[in-house]
């Protein structure tokens, strides 16, 4: 328990740096525990919900949250990352793993592009309401499917069609996170795919250290923190990729 509370406070100050949650690292160190894809995404959730909930707190009293933006987003990411969790549970443990590994890198790819493409400070473009919509869907799709909650999608999406920092959009990506996290852990509860005994103390690290990783993504430049955030989830990939 002393070790998994350990690991869950590793997770929650990156989960707090990169306003993801921690899934994205829980998921491929509980897999290299043991536990095969559903099961490991499934218990990463019982963390991520509670780090999500805190770290959307913490973001927003350093950078004011827009919750029409955010209630867009959230609500429009519902129902889909439920389909998405329905259909993963389901699926091959094995052809999951490699899947998921291909969507890290291509995420590590896409953050990498935009500091190529954006080289300057971002001017922020109005949010479009059916583009919130869209945004929210597509992204709680994904997010139920890989059990990572969307807002590793939504932030380099908002940061370089709308122009939001990156910690401003990594708040509102938070946002849209928590509903679809919150309908993916309980899908994947009812189909048996949580082992609760390691994500409660997973959730209890995590809680202990997320606002210090809020903190920290304050302080780094937004350049530095988007490379860190690439760098994050080849990372995540190689992990998972030992696995097999």
């Amino acid at each position: 328990m002393l070790l998994e509370v350990g690991l869950g406070m590793l997770l929650g100050v990156l989960g707090g740096v990169f306003g993801i949650g921690g899934g994205l690292l829980a998921i491929p160190a509980l897999g290299l525990l043991g536990l095969d894809q559903q099961l490991a995404q499934g218990t990463a959730l019982v963390m991520v919900v509670p780090n999500v909930m805190l770290a959307l707190w913490r973001y927003h009293q350093r950078n004011r949250i827009d919750w029409r933006h955010g209630l867009l987003l959230g609500l429009s990411s519902l129902l889909l990352a439920w389909g998405g969790a329905r259909f993963a549970v389901g699926l091959d443990a094995g052809a999951m793993r490699l899947a998921f590994v291909a969507f890290l890198l291509a995420l590590a790819l896409w953050n990498g592009l935009q500091l190529w493409l954006q080289p300057t400070a971002a001017v922020p473009k109005r949010l479009p309401s059916a583009g919130l919509v869209l945004l929210g869907g597509g992204c709680g799709l994904l997010g139920g499917l890989f059990g990572v909650g969307g807002a590793v999608l939504a932030t380099p999406i908002l940061t370089l069609l709308f122009g939001l920092s990156q910690v401003v959009a990594q708040g509102l990506a938070l946002a849209l996170a928590l509903p679809g996290t919150l309908v993916t852990l309980l899908t994947y509860a009812g189909h048996g795919q949580v082992d609760w005994a390691s994500g409660l103390p997973l959730a209890l690290g995590g809680l202990l250290s997320i606002s210090w990783g809020v903190r920290l993504a304050h302080r780094l430049p937004a350049r530095r923190l988007r490379a860190w955030f690439a760098l994050f989830l080849v990372g995540c990939a190689l992990l998972l990729a030992l696995k097999g």
